[in-house]
């Protein structure tokens, strides 16, 4: 990979390493609050939970971005990476930042959840070190970016490659989704946590994460749908049904990602019904991208299944290189964000959400989304890239298979118990519920069985790890370079449209400033909703 194997071995090793401590936190979260563990002091339930969100949200869906990203730099334009220095610089602060965050956390300083929650209020430590690891994958941003216009002024002519289009297109949406959070630590949260300030404004406060809060989850997305375009035609055997349908599909998600945040806030009083109502249109609109992938990777996995000898309507779906990770992965990974999917729309529904806000439905779509769509296909793509990162094939085939597999049906098992006890009433973010009670009593049954789950999930992550550890102790072998896809009718030359991002980078300013800039403006200037911090530290 031109010289970026270390590199890019040391943003997946750090991200799996987070991945292997994190998940069996919280499958320890799920047990100690079900009907199979006794009760425990909440402060330890807020801190594991305080730790497990920061970590899989800040650090390791970033570090895979980032990985990937430099592996998709190298390999799609051919050539070596500069700036290998920064991006060093990068991951190091990506890691000292989210150390300190957790360490904070583990101290019982901050158990504010990673959504931080003003007006309660940690130790300035914890926010200093998420704001350290959000301003470290800003130098990413700068280097794909920068890679980006050096193939624009090199070659003029021709269109960008489809994964490092991609590749950018998140950067861009990262760079922009992550001001959000960026603009509460330090504007609103660490003045007074600092002492600077007497009060702070909850309500600014949530508009600012709402800023960040949806439009996150389409970065740690674009790594999934990069491999579904880039790397999943290839090793099915295929082609990329269409080129231009991907780029729009990019593009469509950063455009669509931004104003959409508000859907978050319906149950807020401070947030006018307007503003609420327009959110929830541009929620929906986010479902046009992914509908253009589904078709288009159906599409693809036709291409590959015909030229393997399918044969009738739906012959070429048996015919398919199921033993190839990538293949099992990315159908699994369909089916989950289809579901996932459908339960959004109740999310984002302005009438529908209050029958399910803040319940265990929220958590169910959640995890079903990121940790079950879009985790999934971080699996599939490290075991793509780990042969041509250590030339070693990878250990034991069928134990990967085993491996996507119980991540499967694990995430199956924990999250549609969460829908269904939603439905039923049952709260989030509690830390024990007395099931005797006859009203609560019902749901003790699916609580249990969604704790099965989360241990499902814990030997999945543990098989992860074993295969990766064990693929860097087989002999050494020759193995062909990392190639990614060929469309059907690969563009020699495409629309400015298609081909860079200045005007899209300028509709998406003015989108935001649209659908964020008068909420913003009543809470900057009327100042009405500010109040006195509450501290989550331990004493």
């Amino acid at each position: 990979m031109q010289g970026s194997n270390r590199l890019v071995l040391a943003h997946f090793w750090t991200a799996f390493a987070v991945f292997a401590v994190m998940i069996p936190l919280g499958a320890w979260q799920m047990l100690v609050r079900s009907p199979l563990h006794r009760w425990i002091d909440p402060e330890l339930y807020y801190r594991a939970v305080t730790a497990h969100g920061t970590s899989l949200a800040y650090v390791f869906p970033t570090l895979v971005a980032m990985g990937f990203g430099y592996a998709v730099c190298a390999v799609s334009l051919g050539r070596p990476m500069h700036g290998a220095r920064l991006a060093w610089a990068s991951l190091g602060l990506v890691i000292a930042g989210g150390v300190l965050a957790i360490a904070t956390v583990a101290a019982g300083k901050a158990t504010v959840l990673y959504t931080f929650y003003p007006p309660l209020l940690g130790s300035p430590y914890y926010y200093l070190g998420i704001l350290i690891a959000v301003i470290g994958s800003w130098i990413w941003v700068g280097l794909m970016i920068s890679h980006f216009r050096r193939w624009k002024r090199d070659y003029p002519d021709l269109p960008v490659p489809l994964a490092m289009f991609a590749t950018t297109a998140g950067a861009l949406l990262w760079a922009w989704t992550s001001l959000g959070v960026g603009a509460e630590i330090v504007f609103l949260i660490l003045p007074n946590a600092f002492g600077w300030t007497d009060t702070i404004d909850p309500a600014l406060a949530r508009l600012l994460f709402s800023w960040t809060l949806h439009a996150i989850v389409y970065f740690w997305l674009i790594p999934t749908y990069i491999a579904f375009y880039v790397l999943l035609p290839h090793a099915a055997g295929g082609r990329l049904y269409s080129d231009k349908m991907g780029r729009i599909a990019f593009l469509q998600l950063l455009i669509f990602a931004m104003p959409i945040g508000l859907h978050h806030l319906f149950a807020d009083p401070q947030i006018g019904a307007g503003f609420k109502f327009l959110h929830a249109v541009f929620t929906g609109m986010v479902a046009v991208p992914t509908l253009l992938t589904i078709f288009t990777i159906c599409a693809s996995l036709e291409i590959a299944g015909r030229l393997r000898g399918g044969r009738g309507l739906f012959g070429w779906i048996a015919v398919l290189p199921w033993d190839r990770p990538l293949v099992l992965a990315s159908v699994l990974s369909l089916v989950m964000l289809g579901m996932g999917g459908a339960s959004g729309l109740i999310n984002m529904s302005y009438a529908l959400n209050l029958t399910i806000h803040n319940t265990q439905w929220v958590t169910g779509h959640f995890h079903l989304i990121y940790g079950g769509a879009i985790v999934i296909m971080y699996f599939a793509i490290a075991y793509e890239l780990w042969p041509r990162l250590t030339g070693r094939p990878l250990a034991s085939p069928h134990l990967v298979r085993l491996q996507l597999w119980t991540w499967f049906v694990g995430m199956m098992v924990v999250t549609l118990p969460w829908h269904l006890v939603g439905v039923m009433g049952q709260p989030r973010r509690m830390a024990y519920y007395d099931f005797t009670n006859s009203a609560l009593a019902p749901q003790a049954i699916w609580v249990s069985v969604s704790t099965i789950g989360g241990f499902i999930l814990v030997v999945s992550a543990m098989l992860l790890v074993g295969v990766l550890l064990a693929s860097h102790r087989a002999p050494k072998a020759t193995i062909p370079p990392l190639r990614f896809s060929l469309a059907v009718n690969p563009p020699r030359r495409l629309p400015k449209s298609l081909n860079s991002f200045g005007v899209w980078t300028l509709l998406v300013v003015a989108l935001t400033a649209a659908n964020y800039g008068y909420p913003l403006a009543q809470f900057l200037f009327l100042n009405r909703t500010s109040v006195p911090a509450y501290s989550s530290q331990v004493r």
